[in-house]
């Protein structure tokens, strides 16, 4: 049974579900419930319509699965980014950390996961299907394989690389700058601008 819907008591509720969002504990939690029933009802209503909003509006783009509002996201419909660079990432959170940083006017491909077999994520899992049907659009000239530098993460840019190889012909890699076992959402401008500086070639 689900705890969120048995009779526990709402603050008692409110804390559980706090909690369940990542790098948050119980005791962080309950400070976010205490923070908003001190502000009052103005304050719990606000997050009551951001929410209700964020369900009920935001989708996949349906070109790179970034989050959207219209059919694609505010980087896709932008006249202004280079179509022809390609970025591959693994989430949506490493997106806006490249964003963040400033430094790339290219457009971008989230996969939305990584590889990883004992999980149960394979290639059918992830979005590399549409990626495929991208690249052999021929629009673009250098793919930038931007997953995180883990075991999982470089697993999946030599999956990537070997079925992109036949339908790019520029395949490089972010290097500078991340150490192996970070995440890309965690890291400052500045690396992330001196690993994007940086890349080489596969």
């Amino acid at each position: 049974m689900d705890e969120t819907r048995s009779g526990l008591p709402s603050v008692a509720r409110a804390i559980l579900l706090f909690s369940r969002f990542p790098g948050v504990g119980r005791k962080s939690a309950q400070r976010m419930v205490q923070h908003l029933l001190r502000r009052g009802r103005t304050e719990i209503d606000m997050l009551v319509d951001a929410l209700g909003e964020l369900r009920d509006k935001v989708r996949p783009c349906a070109r790179c699965f970034n989050l959207a509002e219209e059919e694609l996201c505010w980087i896709c419909a932008d006249p202004r980014r280079d179509p022809t660079t390609l970025c591959v990432l693994e989430e949506t959170s490493d997106l806006l950390a490249m964003e963040k940083a400033g430094s790339f006017q290219g457009v971008y491909h989230v996969l939305g996961g990584r590889l990883s077999p004992l999980d149960g994520i394979g290639p059918e899992q992830l979005h590399i299907a549409p990626l495929c049907t991208r690249l052999r659009a021929g629009n673009v000239a250098e793919l930038i394989i931007a997953t995180n530098p883990t075991v999982e993460g470089e697993a999946t840019a030599h999956y990537i690389v070997q079925i992109s190889q036949p339908l790019v012909g520029r395949i490089t890699r972010l290097a500078c700058g991340l150490p192996m076992g970070g995440e890309l959402e965690y890291m400052d401008e500045s690396t992330l601008h001196q690993a994007l500086a940086g890349r080489r070639a596969f």
